[in-house]
C-alpha cells in the first residue's frame, strides 16, 4: 500500500492556484520533482493566466478556463518535447500562475522637492504625491523580462521601479508646464492625463498596463504656505476697522455676561467701548465729509449755504541761533527774540542762523527778523548804546 501511494504521489493530476496574499503577481506551482500526468486537470480562474515553461523556454499560455492537458491543447510544448504523433506519458514542466487583476492604491511621491520657476513667487520647491494602478497585460513578457525564475513575485519587488518612472516623468511635466503654483490645484486632471499617457508606453516595456494614475496633492514648503495663509487672512478680513469693531463688540458682550469679572471686567468693557466708539467716529468722518460736499452741490434753487469749516492749524514758527560773545546760544523762537531786542541783547548787527541758511548773517539782513527792529526806538542823543547782556 505504501509503495502504491508513493507511485501515485509522483504524478500530478490537478493544477490550480488560489491567491491568499492579495499582493502576489506571479506564483510558481510547487511541482518539485513530480511529473505532470497527461490528462491532468488545469484550472485557470478569472484574473489569472497559466504559463508553461519547458527547460527555460516559455511554451503554452492558458487563459481563464478548465483544461484537460493533452498534446492537442499544448502544441508548443508538444513541439518542444518532440511529441509528433501524440504522447500520453507523464512529463515535467514548470507552471507559473500570473495574476492579471488590477493592483490598486499604490502610493507614489517625490522624495526630493522639484524646483520650478513660478511667475508670482519666483523659484519655489514643490512636493507632490498620489496613487496609481496597474495590471499584467503580457504574461509571457513579464515573466521573461522581470520575474525570471522567481517563484513568488510580489508587488513590493517592482513598485520601487514603477514609482521611479512616475517621479521622473512628473518632475519633467511640472517643469515644462509653466503653470502658476496657485493654479496647479485646478490642473490635477491635466497633469494626471499627461503623465499617464507617457507612463503607459514605458510600462508596456515590462508587459504591464497602467490602468490609472492620479495626482492627489501638490504642496509648497511650509514657510511659503504660512506666508500665503497670512495673505489670505488679510484678504478675508477686508476692512480692518470693521473687524476691530466686531472684536470689541464681542469682548463687551463676553464681559457683560461674565458675573465674576467684577469691576475689572466692567472697566475693560468700558475701555473697549470707548475705543470702539472712537473707531466708529473715525469711520464716520469720511461719510460726514461726503455729506458736506453734497450740500455744496448746486440745487434747483441755487447753492445752499456752505457750512463753516474749522481753520487750518497755525504754521510752525522759525527758531534762530544767536551769537553772543563769540558763543552760540539758542535756538530762540520769535517771542524770545522779540524780548531780546527789547532788552538790547539782540541788535541788527548780531549774527544769527537758522536751518536752511547757508551761513551766519546779521539779524538786520534777515527778512523774517526785520519786523522786530522796526518797533524799537533809536538810542537817545548823547546816550551810549546798551551793551548786550546774557
Amino acid at each position: 500500500m505504501g509503495l502504491f501511494n508513493k507511485l501515485k504521489n509522483e504524478f500530478i493530476d490537478i493544477i490550480d492556484w488560489l491567491d491568499p496574499s492579495n499582493n502576489t503577481i506571479v506564483y510558481r506551482f510547487p511541482r518539485y520533482q513530480n511529473e505532470i500526468k497527461m490528462g491532468a486537470k488545469l484550472t485557470v480562474r478569472e484574473s489569472q493566466v497559466a504559463v508553461f515553461i519547458n527547460e527555460g523556454q516559455i511554451a503554452d499560455i492558458f487563459q481563464p478556463g478548465m483544461y484537460t492537458l493533452s498534446t492537442q491543447n499544448m502544441p508548443i510544448l508538444a513541439t518542444l518535447k518532440g511529441w509528433k504523433y501524440g504522447f500520453n506519458s507523464p512529463f515535467k514542466a514548470e507552471v507559473y500562475f500570473v495574476n492579471t487583476k488590477k493592483f490598486l492604491d499604490n502610493k507614489w511621491g517625490t522624495p526630493n522637492p522639484v524646483m520650478v520657476r513660478d511667475p508670482e513667487f519666483g523659484p519655489v520647491r514643490l512636493r507632490a504625491f498620489g496613487v496609481y494602478e496597474y495590471r499584467v497585460e503580457d504574461a509571457g513578457k513579464f515573466i521573461k523580462d522581470i520575474v525570471g525564475t522567481d517563484g513568488d513575485f510580489t508587488v513590493e519587488k517592482i513598485n520601487n521601479q514603477l514609482r521611479n518612472i512616475i517621479i521622473t516623468r512628473f518632475s519633467d511635466a511640472v517643469a515644462e508646464s509653466k503653470i502658476p503654483v496657485l493654479d496647479m490645484a485646478s490642473n490635477y486632471n491635466e497633469f494626471s492625463e499627461k503623465i499617464g499617457q507617457v507612463i503607459i508606453d514605458e510600462y508596456k516595456e515590462y508587459g504591464l498596463n497602467m490602468t490609472k494614475f492620479l495626482v492627489s496633492n501638490i504642496s509648497l514648503p511650509e514657510e511659503v504656505e504660512k506666508a500665503m495663509d497670512k495673505r489670505s487672512s488679510m484678504g478675508v478680513l477686508g476692512d480692518l476697522n470693521r473687524y476691530t469693531q466686531f472684536q470689541a463688540a464681542n469682548a463687551m458682550e463676553a464681559a457683560a455676561t461674565n458675573p465674576g469679572g467684577g469691576a475689572a471686567a466692567s472697566g475693560m468693557g468700558m475701555g473697549m467701548g470707548f475705543a470702539m466708539a472712537g473707531q466708529m467716529m473715525n469711520a464716520m468722518n469720511p461719510m460726514m465729509n461726503q455729506q458736506q460736499q453734497m450740500y455744496q452741490q448746486p440745487q434747483q434753487g441755487g447753492y445752499q449755504q456752505q457750512q463753516p469749516m474749522a481753520p487750518p492749524p497755525m504754521p510752525a514758527q522759525s527758531t534762530f541761533f544767536v551769537a553772543v560773545n563769540g558763543q552760540q546760544s539758542g535756538p530762540f523762537d520769535m517771542n524770545a527774540l522779540s524780548s531780546m531786542v527789547a532788552n538790547g541783547q539782540l541788535t541788527k548787527d548780531t549774527l544769527v542762523w537758522k536751518q536752511g541758511m547757508p551761513a551766519w548773517a546779521a539779524a538786520g539782513t534777515v527778512q523774517e527778523l526785520s519786523s522786530l527792529f522796526g518797533a524799537v526806538p533809536p538810542p537817545m542823543p548823547g546816550m551810549p548804546p546798551v551793551p548786550p547782556q546774557m
